[in-house]
């Protein structure tokens, strides 16, 4: 039997978030009903909401999920009622392609089915995301919370985290490495304090001056201020990996450079043309390159929290109630958040 949950969602492009009943599907024996307690607000979200990318409505968006387990299938062994998990950004994929077969299930050769704004592999009904009282999850893309995290905070770990982990540790990132992140905002806050958290000397690359204070505060090193020719000349050749955060069209030309031999630069924020073009130059004399990466695996998730909880590394959050929500967006597109903001989805009671 499927079952009616409350949740806020928007029913056209550009639409406000409002309350909105949905029905969610009847678990399965695999399955892990999770009551939501904290939800990230993602750019993504955003993107879909506005209708900037291909969107299903009505949507619910939300896929940096903090909840309880309320239930568990038959065939669930990992879970039990009361235990504390997580849901990230997939919530299945084939399980049999070579990239599902080797724990990269965001790059299945079938497409993962996401969070929300897909369609269930098994009965086709359409996925909400967290903006909601509850969530069915099949118990392999179900995350365990360690015991000494701070929830709310933990919350865009989901997201943001695992987007700046997944190619830290794909690139070896260690003690002896040489990070820079391009944009300080909620990616590149996460990709400096782990990038700090695996030892790497860390540098930020802003084009706004007054952020030094902040940068140093979450790990970096260095800053660098990207509109100043003499500091990116002294930057030349230094750094191994670039993990570029920027979520809209910029220049890349400028941080080929700095990069060293068989350094790479990775765009985790941007999806669309390059404009200017690459100047192939720089890349060719160095062996240089430009690559992406997308958010990461279940089980690459799982070593990033049990990570972020050993070394005590969680986002910098502003806690909001989910009525917020479309101011918080607005403020988003202003970059007015340090650094994330999270959703008490206790507040959804408000609109019951």
């Amino acid at each position: 039997m499927t079952a009616k949950v409350l949740g806020y969602g928007a029913l056209q492009a550009k639409a406000k978030l409002a309350p909105y009943h949905f029905e969610r599907r009847a678990p399965r024996v695999d399955d892990v009903v999770i009551e939501i307690l904290y939800c990230g607000v993602c750019h993504s979200d955003l993107h879909h909401v506005y209708g900037d990318w291909a969107t299903r409505y009505p949507i619910v968006p939300g896929h940096e999920i903090i909840g309880r387990v309320t239930q568990v299938g038959d065939n669930v062994t990992k879970f039990k009622s009361g235990d504390l998990v997580g849901v990230g950004c997939m919530v299945d994929s084939c399980q049999h392609c070579e990239p599902c077969d080797h724990g990269l299930e965001q790059y299945c050769e079938e497409g993962n089915t996401l969070t929300y704004n897909s369609l269930d592999k098994h009965d086709h009904m359409p996925t909400f995301g967290g903006y909601s009282e509850n969530i069915i999850v099949s118990d392999k893309f179900v995350l365990k919370i360690p015991q000494n995290m701070e929830l709310s905070s933990a919350a865009p770990l989901l997201c943001a985290g695992i987007t700046t982990w997944s190619p830290l540790k794909h690139w070896k990132v260690n003690q002896n490495s040489r990070v820079a992140v391009v944009g300080l905002g909620g990616l590149g806050h996460m990709a400096i304090k782990l990038a700090k958290g695996l030892g790497a000397e860390v540098t930020l690359f802003t084009r706004s001056k007054g952020k030094e204070q902040d940068a140093v505060r979450l790990g970096a090193d260095h800053v660098i201020l990207s509109t100043d020719e003499n500091q990116m000349q002294s930057a030349k050749n230094r750094f191994d990996l670039i993990i570029d955060t920027v979520p809209s069209i910029h220049d890349l030309n400028p941080y080929i450079p700095t990069l060293t031999l068989d350094g790479t630069i990775v765009l985790v924020g941007y999806l669309g043309d390059l404009n200017p073009f690459l100047n192939t130059a720089p890349m060719v004399m160095g062996r240089k390159s430009v690559a992406g990466s997308l958010i990461g695996g279940i089980a690459e998730t799982q070593e990033m929290l049990d990570f972020c909880a050993k070394h005590h590394i969680t986002s910098d959050v502003e806690m909001i109630d989910i009525q917020y929500i479309d101011k918080a967006y607005e403020r988003m597109l202003k970059s007015d958040v340090k650094y994330r903001f999270v959703i008490d989805m206790a507040s959804l009671k408000k609109d019951k």
